[in-house]
């Protein structure tokens, strides 16, 4: 490591010890969240101006960034999966879950897929309405490497539906707890939820045993709970690397040369979540409180780009600040991993097949190919994962089912982390709202928590 890396490094650590100052003054969790969000930004601007983009000194600096950036999302993905199994147990050994299993999971199930039906509608207008079309972008070595790569990729992924619905049952639980499979998430959720139904048989006929049953797993869930909000302490320094690093490695010229898209992108992506705000004013919540209180939860998922290590701020956010019960937060939560991902799995595939239909002569606005588009959106959001490279799984899935060309969903590979951040935040967003009104229209929903202004106090603390 040679001495301009490891004045670099110097300058992140120096950032890091200004913010546990901050912390050991008793400075607002969120707002040294938001100042570790702007030095971020200030340090991949400054690698920027100083190196120029793609100097093999920011190359080899960032190496060093991902230890706290990096590191700190997988320790988050390193909790998800036992946190969503311990969670759904314990809901179902308070009774929150059993009585209305099917009628809470089919409500969340039905709107997290009817809002992915209509983030790719939204899609298809942005696209519409900003002319944008594949032939449009240049491609350069890059883009067509990853063209290729997406065709490889395609050949082992896309599978027949009815093998893609077997793919969701757990044949071996305990290789699904460590997330190897795409549909490693629903596979946990299913396992955990026999578990819970034993449970509940167990409990109808021995109490006692029922009872031992109970204290372990309340003793597993407060020590992953403990884990959690030691992980959760740690997010200013993790955002302050992830940012540095994001902004350090982006090619802001192509950023300039494909800016159209990216405009297009997130307003795509404001409208839906626009709609996600409509749907709670209709069942009669404020939305601005909503917007408030998981502000923290959707800063992280835009800065880190992944479901899955958002997880756990999701369920305390929802549980904590917005009065959802555990059960229902998990469930949500929990599904909202791989199933009906409003970003990646609604809007960014609809951009893609509509803008790349016109180079193979297909009419993008024909009634009968937008049908096709939303449907076949709607159907393939279904094991999604929630970590990097689910949007490109998404595409791959929708334009293989339309019968469009899969390589050219690479032409966007320079912006790709950019528009991410937005999506991201957009698919955690669309797991809380389904969560809070599922809880909501099933009365279970603790208004007074949810109206109860936010003290300000971290999901670390909670």
């Amino acid at each position: 490591m040679d001495w301009i890396v490891v004045a670099n490094v110097v300058v992140l650590l120096a950032f890091v010890v200004l913010l546990y100052v901050l912390k050991q003054k008793h400075l607002k969790f969120s707002t040294r969240v938001f100042i570790a969000l702007g030095l971020g930004i200030l340090l991949g601007v400054g690698l920027q101006f100083v190196y120029g983009a793609g100097a093999e000194e920011i190359t080899n600096t960032v190496l060093w960034y991902n230890i706290i950036g990096t590191g700190y999302v997988k320790l988050l993905q390193m909790i998800a999966m036992p946190l969503i199994f311990i969670s759904i147990l314990v809901a179902f050994t308070k009774m929150n879950l059993g009585k209305n299993f099917g009628k809470v999971a089919g409500l969340i199930l039905a709107i997290l897929i009817g809002t992915t039906a209509i983030s790719a509608v939204v899609g298809i207008t942005a696209t519409t309405l900003f002319d944008l079309q594949a032939d449009q972008i240049l491609q350069g070595e890059a883009e067509v490497a990853r063209g290729e790569a997406i065709v490889e990729r395609a050949e082992t992924t896309v599978l027949p539906l009815p093998t893609q619905i077997l793919e969701l049952f757990p044949a071996n639980p305990f290789l699904d707890l460590t997330g190897a499979r795409s549909t490693s998430t629903i596979s946990v959720v299913i396992f955990a939820a026999f578990l819970g139904f034993a449970y509940l048989q167990v409990k109808r006929k021995d109490e006692e045993i029922a009872s031992v049953i109970k204290k372990g797993i309340d003793a597993i869930y407060a020590l992953i709970m403990g884990v959690v909000r030691i992980v959760l302490q740690l997010t200013p320094y993790g955002i302050l690397a992830i940012m540095g690093r994001t902004v350090a490695i982006s090619d802001f010229g192509a950023i300039y040369n494909l800016g159209k898209f990216v405009l297009a992108s997130y307003v795509a992506l404001m409208f839906v979540f626009i709609i996600h705000l409509i749907i709670l004013s209709v069942t009669g919540l404020n939305p601005v409180t909503y917007v408030k209180k998981s502000a923290e939860t959707l800063l992280f998922a835009f800065t880190s780009r992944t479901s899955a290590g958002a997880l756990p701020m999701n369920i305390a956010t929802q549980t904590s600040r917005l009065g959802v019960p555990e059960g229902i937060a998990n469930f949500s939560g929990s599904f909202g991993l791989s199933i009906g991902q409003n970003g990646c799995a609604g809007v960014y595939p609809a951009m893609l097949a509509v803008m790349i239909a016109p180079t193979v002569g297909i009419n993008p606005l024909s009634p009968g190919f937008l049908v096709s588009v939303v449907a076949i959106v709607a159907i393939s959001s279904f094991g999604v994962a929630g970590v990097g490279g689910g949007a490109t799984f998404a595409a791959i899935l929708v334009l293989s089912a339309l019968d469009l060309p899969i390589a050219l969903a690479g032409v966007l590979i320079s912006v790709e982390p950019l528009i991410d951040m937005g999506r991201t935040a957009l698919n955690v967003s669309g797991s809380m709202t389904a969560g809070v009104t599922t809880a909501r229209l099933t009365g279970e929903l603790n208004t007074d928590i949810y109206n109860t202004p936010h003290d300000g106090k971290p999901l670390a603390e909670v």
